[in-house]
């Protein structure tokens, strides 16, 4: 089930007085049509894009552009994704679903503040080339990598723990992916999951589980109306 705006308000300011960096960048999310504004709304626009050159500008513009598919998050997304990499310093991350690349390229702008690496699983063997590729252009190789395979098959392969998990696959699949998941997550680490409002309804057993847990410290928070649920894993 997807939570009512007054529940999920009221989950989020739970969650954030437990995490004083989420409570500042809750506050940011509040203003994100401030903060990111079209360039004649506001003279901030230039600031807040100053550290993406206009070469990765472009590459992120040219990657939406031929997404017909639309699997790729959107921008708003993508930005909240950079900042809560930094601000929660993780240094050992997994995605599951790189599409093209486009949420591995914010996720690893955020782990170049942080010394982090992102590895990103793909099913698809063209959208796992072309990931790659997109990474490179983007100069993250140093700090992204990509795996083509099936999840439930790689992911074991994979050795140690995370620190920060965000998962964009098959939504039917996201319980599955908790339950794997979650034993290798770090205390203090982070679980996201994308399109838990827009697509809820194919992941309810997920949103379920994710609310319920007395080890979750879960807030749903929505950059751009898609929807990202945030669980902090306590112990």
């Amino acid at each position: 089930m997807v939570v009512s705006d007054s529940n999920e308000l009221i989950m989020r300011r739970s969650f954030c007085t437990r995490l004083p960096w989420l409570a500042a960048l809750s506050a940011l999310l509040s203003l994100t049509l401030w903060v990111f504004p079209a360039p004649s709304v506001s003279a901030q626009a230039p600031a807040a894009r100053a550290e993406v050159t206009p070469e990765l500008q472009a590459l992120l513009r040219q990657i939406k552009q031929v997404d017909t598919g639309r699997l790729a998050v959107s921008e708003e997304d993508g930005r909240f994704l950079r900042v809560l990499a930094a601000t929660s310093r993780a240094k050992r991350a997994l995605e599951i679903g790189s599409a093209s690349g486009y949420s591995a390229i914010w996720i690893g702008l955020g782990l170049r503040e942080t010394g982090g690496r992102l590895i990103t699983v793909e099913y698809d063997p063209s959208r796992a080339r072309e990931a790659a590729e997109n990474v490179r252009l983007a100069g993250l190789s140093d700090i992204v990598q990509v795996v083509h395979g099936d999840g439930f098959r790689e992911i074991p392969k994979l050795a140690g723990t995370f620190d920060f998990v965000f998962l964009d696959a098959w939504k039917k699949d996201y319980k599955r992916f908790l339950d794997m998941l979650l034993p290798r997550l770090d205390t203090g680490g982070v679980f996201l999951a994308h399109n838990v409002v827009n697509k809820g309804k194919d992941m309810p057993d997920f949103l379920d589980a994710i609310q319920r847990n007395p080890n979750l410290l879960t807030a749903i928070v929505t950059p751009s109306g898609e929807g990202i649920s945030i669980s902090m894993k306590r112990r």
